[in-house]
């Protein structure tokens, strides 16, 4: 496995690296607690620099035709698959995504979102349409802020940045503080393919000092944020006052609705992978399980004989299915909520928060499966973001609904049925920005995004391109 990236360990601003004068934010890699790099604790000022150069650049990029930038964003994605190992171990290094994962989804993902992006711009998707006697126009909105995550550090980058480009808008990022070096290694690939400087800006730091300055910047016109539900509602407020648009992709509390009819085994196989997908910290997962109360047992009996063949070990390993957790603090996190889901009288089937047998040092967390999980139980209701799989059982069909629509969340979910029909037809009842039937799977082009408190706004495909425009109207 190729060293993760430490060249581009500075803020980017003007297509110039600036190491910054203050202090430093340590990167850790959380299976062996070892310091790998350290990045600029970004200050206001940094944003306000990097701001000013993503208004200088937007001035000709904006005005750049559609042609030229799918040609960007179609190098872009050049770049990133000559990258693609490289992203893969950097990924792995800074958040413990197991490198086989990596591999497959955390730097292929971003391959394919970038090169639909470049299809749809040489391809139908139009800026502008005639309805009657107007002409409607898509502009871009000018400068964009993108605040990102660490569970997908690279995708959730290119599934903001690359849109934005392609609509015409110039961009100021700010990545997650845990995996930085993923967005460093971007910003090379970026220089690699010709983007100007100024064109996109890089400020590394905390969400309190970067996240807060970006989100008020008056020269700020939009804020596209990805994370919890709690730090959306304070980039919300803190955009407030300069009344620019916020989108915002946010947590999730997905159910899997299993019906009556459906093939048990695979329904279950496919449940828990999906629940322990990069070790649980998806906000898309599907942590509750809802089953037919008579099924409930054999259920469980599949959950926990699933769970078992989920290795968890070095990320470095081909053979691991569960790195560790993100930080030692997301660890403990998720401890705490295991330790709560027994407290509240759920029945542990497999796990637990015992780490005794697990790789020492590291931020590990045993795979693990709560039976008889009632809806109102903490562990049903919030996001834990952990390999934690919560069995809920009901009685009706409705009741399954409810139980499916009974969080503050919508963002993800599933229905499993042997009748295709009878799937769609519960899908279509649950309160959420996607559903997947009997596997169905993820599509980079359809519009990705939640209900309720799990966010607003759609990234990906045309969606996500539309996502960073003004419309304007001109009558003719």
């Amino acid at each position: 496995m190729a060293a993760p990236v430490t060249s581009f360990t500075g803020h980017v601003i003007d297509g110039q690296q600036i190491d910054g004068s203050g202090e430093r934010i340590d990167v850790v890699n959380p299976a062996t607690g070892e310091v790998i790099a350290t990045v600029p604790a970004g200050t206001a000022a940094d944003v306000d620099a990097a701001v000013r150069a993503a208004n200088t650049a937007f001035r000709s990029w904006s005005e750049t035709s559609v042609a030229e930038r799918a040609g960007v964003i179609r190098r872009i994605a050049a770049e990133l698959t000559a990258r693609r190992d490289e992203v893969a171990s950097t990924v792995t290094a800074e958040m413990g995504s197991p490198i086989s994962f990596s591999l497959n989804v955390q730097a292929s993902l971003p391959i394919g979102v970038s090169t639909g992006i470049a299809d749809l711009l040489e391809g139908d998707f139009s800026f502008s349409e005639e309805i009657g006697n107007s002409l409607v126009l898509r502009e871009p909105i000018g400068v964009v802020g993108c605040i990102t995550p660490w569970n997908y550090p690279l995708h959730q980058i290119v599934a903001k940045v690359v849109p934005a480009l392609a609509a015409g808008n110039t961009v100021v990022l700010k990545p997650s503080e845990i995996t930085p070096l993923t967005a460093g290694l971007f910003m090379a690939i970026l220089e690699s393919a010709g983007v100007p400087a100024g064109v996109v800006n890089l400020v590394h730091g905390t969400g309190p000092v970067v996240g807060e300055a970006l989100s008020a910047h008056p020269g700020v016109d939009m804020i596209s944020f990805t994370g919890s539900t709690r730090a959306g509602k304070l980039v919300t407020a803190a955009a407030a006052g300069t009344v620019k648009r916020v989108a915002l992709e946010l947590g999730g509390k997905s159910a899997n609705v299993i019906l009556d009819d459906a093939d048990l085994v695979a329904a279950v196989k496919k449940g828990v992978a999906n629940t322990y997908i990069n070790g649980g910290q998806t906000c898309t997962a599907w942590t509750r399980m809802i089953v037919p109360a008579a099924q409930h047992d054999e259920i469980v009996r599949l959950a926990a004989d699933a769970a078992a063949k989920y290795t968890v070990g070095d990320p470095a390993d081909q053979a691991t299915r569960i790195g560790p957790m993100s930080s030692t603090a997301q660890k403990n996190r998720v401890l705490g909520y295991i330790n709560k889901g027994i407290e509240e009288g759920a029945t542990l089937a497999f796990g637990g928060a015992d780490t005794s047998s697990l790789p020492s040092p590291g931020a590990y967390v045993a795979p693990t499966v709560f039976s008889n999980v009632r809806p109102e139980m903490v562990i049903a209701q919030e996001e834990i973001f952990g390999p934690v799989l919560s069995i809920l059982p009901y009685e009706t069909v409705d009741e399954a609904v409810e139980i499916a629509n009974s969080t503050i969340y919508g963002l993800a979910g599933a229905v499993f049925s042997g009748d295709q029909d009878r799937a769609l037809a519960v899908a279509k009842r649950l309160r959420t920005g996607q559903v997947s039937v009997n596997g169905g799977s993820f599509n980079p082009l359809a519009p990705f995004g939640g209900y309720k408190q799990s966010g607003n706004g759609r990234e990906l495909g045309r969606y996500g391109i539309e996502e960073f425009t003004e419309v304007k109207s001109i009558q003719l």
